[in-house]
């Protein structure tokens, strides 16, 4: 029972961590998925805390992964894990079965999970404490007691400190489609391998097809397809968007312009931080000078972008993507700064964060 004890401690410990640190990597992407669940259980009165929530849970997973490791307080720590692995198993499994929302979150976009493959990790999890709390008499200390605290304190710190830094910049490791060195253009129009599945219609076998053979149809009943993308480092993006006022798309002119040009990003423009619009709208009037296009993207509507640009003075042009969720994956803060160059993202930076062009200017233009 201890091997089948300690066994089941480092598993559950270490995935704590492990979960723990992606959402701290990205406090506001888990924040705009616990929005989700907010919105699909009708507590829309939570949404305000969602980011505050985001960085609680963060460090609570860690906390409990990395005490349950070193074997601190586990009565308590065994009771915690417990009433959140019940939560979160329920979470998951009416998340899966009503098919409220597509992806759970819990490793972010490092390993996007979807409902059912949440809920069944879930399961194991419970299991695994199952195993813990009859094992109880073997999770013990690894530390004395004063250097245990200290250790805990200190690791708590620094688990605090890192998602508050993250929520306020960007993520420290990025799994997102819209990465810095991803090219958009590729992303958008991945390049596709077609699979058959084809019927025998003699004897009933079913086999897939990379081509469709001749005279198939005498042969073979069409049953369904899928595809591969030929190139399976690059996440393929979609729903995104460049479309004018008047609805016509302008997403593949844009991106494929020659040298660098500027998106900034801002999903909602409600939320849209003002207090460096003056420094944006001096940023934009420079690009222009030197002929570098700078837009803004938005999923806010016309009548918004206009009231918008007369309240902020905003002086450069304006695309929409209606769908909000593919700009809040792009860059998470609002407003953001993507840097793009011969289609590919080159450089992005949070509103609280944003370079002088001149800077840009002198480390990013000309070179290669």
């Amino acid at each position: 029972m201890k091997i089948v004890t300690t066994i089941s401690r480092v598993f559950v410990g270490a995935l704590f961590i492990f979960s723990g640190f992606i959402k701290a990597n990205d406090p506001l992407g888990f924040g705009y998925k616990l929005q989700e669940y907010f919105e699909v259980f009708n507590m829309h009165w939570m949404i305000p805390l969602s980011l505050f929530l985001a960085i609680f849970i963060c460090i609570f997973e860690v906390a409990v992964g990395f005490a349950l490791l070193i074997g601190a307080r586990p009565k308590l720590v065994l009771w915690l894990l417990s009433l959140m692995m019940v939560f979160f198993t329920f979470l998951t499994f009416y998340s899966a079965y009503y098919n409220k929302v597509t992806s759970c979150g819990c490793f972010g976009d490092a390993i996007p999970l979807t409902p059912w493959q949440s809920f069944y990790k879930d399961i194991i999890l419970c299991t695994l404490t199952l195993v813990l709390i009859v094992g109880r008499s073997h999770v013990n200390p690894l530390l004395g007691a004063r250097l245990q605290m200290a250790v805990m304190y200190l690791f708590i710190v620094a688990a605090t400190a890192f998602p508050l830094y993250t929520s306020t910049h960007l993520p420290i490791i990025d799994f997102r489609p819209y990465k810095i060195g991803t090219n958009l253009y590729r992303a958008i129009h991945p390049k596709e391998k077609f699979f058959y599945m084809l019927k025998d219609k003699k004897t009933g076998e079913q086999k897939e097809f990379d081509h469709w053979p001749t005279d198939w149809d005498k042969q073979f009943d069409y049953v369904s397809n899928r595809t591969e993308p030929l190139d399976k480092t690059v996440k393929p993006i979609t729903g995104f968007s460049m479309q004018n006022s008047n609805g016509e798309d302008h997403t593949d002119e844009f991106l494929t312009l020659p040298g660098c040009s500027f998106i900034l990003v801002e999903y909602d423009l409600n939320k849209s931080n003002r207090s460096v619009q003056g420094s944006i709208n001096d940023f934009s009037e420079l690009c222009k000078k030197d002929s570098i296009s700078f837009v803004a993207l938005t999923s806010s509507d016309t009548l918004k972008i206009n009231s918008f640009k007369k309240e902020t003075e905003a002086a450069y042009d304006f695309y929409i993507n209606p769908d909000e969720v593919p700009l809040k994956t792009m860059i998470r803060p609002n407003p953001g700064l993507v840097m793009i160059k011969d289609c590919v993202v080159t450089a992005m930076w949070p509103y609280r964060a944003l370079p002088s062009y001149n800077d840009v200017k002198a480390t990013y233009f000309g070179k290669k």
